[in-house]
Formats: C-alpha cells, structure tokens, sequence
C-alpha cells in the first residue's frame, strides 16, 4: 500500500479508508453491487473517470479482495465482480447516499452526467426510508436511453435494485406509493415521483 495512503492512526473507519477511501473506489462499488460489470460497462457509468484512473483503481480494489475477475463464458471480455467483502459494502453505500439525499442534496451541475446507477441507488434509499413497505413480488422496471434496464425488486418489505428485466406480479404505480420528505420548514411534497429530474428518459412499470 502506498505510504501517503496510510493514516498511522490506529482505528478500523482508518484501516477501511486506507483500502475503499480513494476517489472512485466506492463508486466502483456501488456500480457492482448489482452484478458483474465489464470494464467498458464501468467507464460508461463513471464517465469522466479515465481508463487509467479506473484501471488503478479496479488494480487496488482487486488487490485489497474487494472484486475479483470472472472471465466470460465467451470471448475475451473480462467481467468485474464483487467479493464477499465487497457485498459487505453494500449498506455504508445505501448509507453514504442516504446521508447525501439529506444533507448534500443539490440538482446536477451543467456538465454533470446523471448515471442510471446513481438514480437507481437514490431511489431504492429515499423509498426504502419513506414508502409504505411494498408487496413482495414487486418489481418496478426502469430503461435509461444508452444503458442496462434497471429494476426495483420488492421482497422482505424493502426494494432492491437489479439490472436487466426480472418476473413481477404486477405494474407498481408510482403516485400515492410513496411521499416525498418533508423539505424545509416541514413541507411535505405531493407524494409523485418526477422521473425526469431523476435523469430517466424513459421509465415503464412492468409486470
């Protein structure tokens, strides 16, 4: 491990961040954290990193047993993966974008791209902590223009996300589903969704 990446300061937040803390490490994370990714999959979804700064970085990860390869069923691709101790990131990752909907939240900037990864983990937080727990079975499909579809699975009283189009029950209806948090002064919203100021070109609930 590089020495300007060492705290010297005994305590296991410091060890972690000696390992995940670099800029994009997490990120990386949370864009495997629904399955496998190859490493063009990974520069898209994390546009402006540079194939340089991602290469580094998926290096250090792999070295840390944080992902590990699975070479493809065909081909030469290789495919990125979470291991265990990666998986085990999944909650300090619901967490950091929770914390961020509460206490950094500001719209895109001009030249910011909105990632459906972004969108999908900030939505399955926000309704996780404020819908009604929804029925199992659930799913809620979302189709971004250039990306995976990405889906809202219900089971055990909370969403999970995916990718790709998994079975449903049935078509969820975004209005009355959930509420919007109480904004300043206590406001509470009209309880819709508003697909477009989360980034999504087009969304379908699917069942």
């Amino acid at each position: 491990m590089e020495a300007d990446r060492i705290y010297r300061h005994f305590c296991m937040g410091a060890r972690a961040l000696e390992v995940i803390g670099e800029r994009w490490s997490l990120l990386i994370v949370r864009d495997l954290l629904p399955g496998p990714r190859r490493f063009t999959d990974l520069v898209r979804s994390l546009n402006p990193i540079t194939p340089t700064r991602l290469t580094d970085r998926l290096r250090t990860l792999e070295a840390a047993g944080v992902i590990e390869r699975q070479p493809a069923e065909t081909g030469n691709e290789v495919w990125y993966r979470l291991t265990d101790a990666g998986r085990d990131l999944g909650p300090a990752i619901d967490e950091l974008a929770f914390w961020g909907i509460e206490h950094a939240k500001e719209p895109p900037r001009a030249d910011e791209p909105v990632p459906g990864e972004a969108v999908m983990l900030g939505t399955k937080v926000w309704l996780n902590r404020y819908s009604v727990a929804p029925p199992d079975g659930l799913v809620w499909v979302w189709r971004f223009r250039g990306e995976d579809s990405y889906s809202l699975r219900a089971a055990d009283g909370t969403w999970a996300r995916g990718r790709r189009r998994a079975g449903a029950s049935r078509v969820c209806q975004p209005r009355g589903a959930a509420r919007q948090p109480p904004g300043p002064g206590g406001s509470q919203g009209d309880g819709r969704l508003a697909p477009r100021a989360l980034g999504a070109d087009a969304i379908r609930h699917q069942g």
